[in-house]
Order: C-alpha cells, then structure tokens, then sequence
C-alpha cells in the first residue's frame, strides 16, 4: 500500500512539473512574439484589447418578441433589415458579446427556436446564446427599436440549443371572418359576422389536420419521399370570433405542432379557407397528404405570428434542480400580452383595415385548379406571386 502511495504522489509532481514547463514555455514564446514587434505595434494591440473579451459567459434562454411587419425576417441576411440584425447591434453596443461574436454568431452558440420569414411576428421567440452574468435588460431594450422587445433572461444547462431542445411550437393565425363567407356570395368586410354553423364547419376541417401527414404538398422542394416531409400537428382551432377596433369581426386560428416547413401553416390556412368557402373539397385536404403534387393556395403572411415555443422535457428534466429554471414565463404573461397588442395585433387589425389583404387574396382562389400540377418543378399561383413581390421589394 505504502509502495503505491508513494508511486501516485511521484506521479502527481511530474504532472505538476510538467505544466509548470508548459506555462513557462508558452511565457517564453510570448516575449518572443512581442520583441519582434516595435513598440507602435504593441500599443495598438493592447489598445485594441477588449476587456469584454475575457469575460466568463454562461448560456442563456432569451425570451423576446418583435412585430416582423417591416423586417425581412429574423435571421441575419446581409444587406437586408432583420431582426437578428438589430439584436446583434444592441448586444454589441451593452458588451453582451464581443466583436468577434458579432461577426460570427456561432462563437456565442447563437441558436432561435424557429426562424421567421418576413413580415412574420413572434410573440414569445427563444433564443440561446451565451452571455456574462451582468447583463441590463432595460439598457438593451433602450437601443432596440420599440416594436422589438427582450422580456427576460434565464441561465440554462451548457448543451441547450434552443431549436433542438424545443419539443414543439404554437403559431397563430389571424383574420378576417368575411375570409370563411361562401365563395359565391359579395364580400363585404365591415359588415360580415360568422355563424355558429361556419364556425363549427371551421373547426372540422382544421380538424383534418391533427395528427402525423405528409405535408409534402404545403411547402416548396420537398417530395412525398422525403423524410422530414412528415411532421405531427397536435391541435388546430379557431378562437371565437371577435371585433376588432375598427368594427372588423377577427378569428385567431391556432395551430401547435412538433415543426413546421416553409410555408407549411399559411398553405394549410389557404387550404382551409377554401374548403369552407367552397372552392374546393375536403378531398382536396386528404388527397394533398399523398403522392400527388398538387396546386394549393397560400394565405398571406399578415396574420402569422410565432406565439409560443414549448420546452416540456427540458422543463421535467432540469427545471426543478436547484441549478436552472423552468422555460416559463408565467410572471411575464401581463407585459408579453401588451407588447403583443400593442405592437402585432394592431397592426394585423389596422393593415387589413387600410389594405385588405385578405380581401384581395381571396379573388386569386379561383385560379387555382387544387389538382395535379402540370408540371412538378412548376410553382403554383400563391409562390408566383411571393416570388414576384420578392423581386419587386428588392
């Protein structure tokens, strides 16, 4: 026994020795470097040395919301108004990262719970990111745009990312009732209020889409045998109809799934609206689940907005163990639904108001055929017309 004690404390010094000639080594390759240089080069390069660099950061669980009306998404796109963008830059400015985190967002292992396309809205967006423990909410939010709103901070465990560790999304969808009146009567916004019996045919058939499909047909690339052409839709319901301050009747369309695709939800509303107005069958909504590449319409992006990200594992597995905090936010409910109201919502309500988006979107049902597209690689109506705005706007 006494043989093998001595045998590990021998081996514990020559470790401590040998770091000690490594540190002394690398002390020396140091001085080297610097006497190398001249004595302007080395001033510039402590001058340049920013303290924020060497301080200890931790992940952390960012909870924000934005209105997404004027901004061409969430995520980072050089020469283009995002919302990353602009978060970036305040966390720049307050030293939650550094320069070169600004420049390469993976050296702050930088990750959103879902990615926004343009004019989409979040009212409850996740994002991870590791950041020093001394951090200002109320200063950042100070240099952030108004309709752009960091709610809270909580420190999370080191492997977080905030898209693989959510474990499914809530969206929004909000419009006009006058969207679900049958196709062959005259539209009239102002005046149109649902029935209990539409509104129930509503439900139905957003009913159909609970449960795991092959929603190859509601998004753009992607074919029948592609894997992750399938995802699993938990719920999808419409609120109750309500009156807008304009005296415009509304219905919240509410949709919670493990994931979605490009353009997955305003095609699965586009779908919808038309079933229930009468352009097209429920067959339609069973037949795009198969092999067939069909012609489907897309609602417009007004009314979609990011309204929950749901970390239920996570939550059962770190929430209560001393260390980290539950990804809920319930304390936060009051000033997140004002925020929301205040900034998305109203301009829902306003821009449909003034522009009547939906109006105009639901005159281009009609053109669809909502069969077999002639031409597999062909886009429909409703990417035509995307892509021609994109053009445009650029």
């Amino acid at each position: 026994m006494s043989d093998a004690i001595d045998a590990f404390n021998q081996k514990k010094e020559e470790l401590k020795q040998q770091k000690l000639e490594h540190k002394a080594r690398c002390i020396k390759k140091r001085q080297w470097v610097e006497s190398k240089l001249t004595e302007e080069e080395i001033a510039a390069k402590r001058a340049n040395f920013d303290p924020a660099d060497r301080i200890k950061r931790k992940k952390c669980a960012l909870l924000m919301g934005y209105c997404g009306a004027d901004y061409y998404g969430m995520q980072r796109n050089p020469g283009m108004q995002t919302i990353e963008e602009d978060l970036f830059n305040a966390m720049l400015k307050h030293k939650w990262i550094t320069e070169e985190g600004f420049n390469q967002a993976q050296q702050t292992q930088f990750q959103r719970a879902a990615r926004t396309d343009k004019g989409v809205s979040a009212a409850r967006q996740i994002c991870s990111i590791k950041l020093p423990d001394d951090i200002d909410v109320g200063a950042l939010n100070s240099d952030l745009p108004e309709v752009i709103r960091v709610f809270a901070v909580k420190r999370v465990t080191k492997g977080f990312n905030a898209k693989d560790k959510c474990n499914a999304r809530t969206y929004t969808y909000t419009l006009p009732s006058v969207a679900f009146q049958d196709h062959s009567n005259e539209l009239n916004m102002e005046t149109y209020r649902i029935s209990n019996e539409v509104l129930e045919r509503v439900n139905s058939v957003l009913k159909l889409y609970e449960g795991t499909k092959n929603y190859h047909n509601f998004t753009s690339k992607k074919n029948f045998l592609d894997p992750s052409s399938k995802r699993f839709m938990m719920s999808f319901t419409s609120s109750e109809p309500f009156v807008s301050p304009q005296g415009i009747e509304f219905l919240t369309l509410k949709v919670k799934g493990q994931s979605f695709m490009l353009h997955q939800i305003r095609k699965m509303v586009g779908v919808a609206i038309s079933v229930v107005r009468g352009n097209t069958t429920e067959a339609t909504i069973a037949r795009a689940f198969t092999e067939e590449r069909l012609d489907l319409p897309m609602a417009p992006g007004l009314g979609l907005v990011l309204d929950q990200v749901h970390y239920d594992r996570y939550n059962d597995r770190y929430g209560e163990d001393g260390i980290h905090q539950p990804l809920t936010w319930d304390e936060l409910e009051p000033e997140i639904e004002k925020f929301v109201e205040k900034y998305i919502y109203s301009n829902i309500y306003d821009t449909e108001f003034k522009e009547k988006s939906m109006i105009e979107w639901l005159e281009t049902l009609k053109l669809h055929s909502y069969d077999v597209r002639d031409n597999k690689d062909e886009m429909n109506v409703s990417e035509a017309i995307v892509a021609t705005t994109v053009q445009i706007t650029q």
